[in-house]
């Protein structure tokens, strides 16, 4: 669990999950949550495809539908939920690019 929340972008992704299942976009881009619009987006959006999103599912936490681009809860989000809420809930204690 704490490699899947050591970069920013895998905390985002799933502290956002946390209250809208399934993301779906039809454009590929990062929903808003997950970037804070400083970064460059077309090379967060390869880094969300080669390794981002491929470690948060083989970890079980999300299921990602590369064809569809798709990104749902996974059957192991249950097991991390409770770290996403607290950091949710404590954000305003967290350092700013935390969350």
């Amino acid at each position: 669990m704490l490699d899947a929340l050591s970069n920013r972008y895998r905390r985002r992704l799933l502290v956002a999950l946390l209250e809208h299942n399934p993301q779906e976009d039809d454009d590929p881009q990062v929903p808003d949550d997950v970037t804070s619009g400083n970064e460059n987006l077309e090379e967060l959006m390869v880094q969300m495809r080669h390794s981002h999103l491929p470690k948060l599912a083989d970890a079980g936490f999300i299921e990602w539908d590369q064809e569809m681009n798709r990104i749902r809860k996974g059957p192991k989000f249950e097991e991390i939920r409770p770290l996403l809420e607290l950091m949710a809930n404590h954000s305003d204690e967290l350092p700013d690019d935390w969350l």
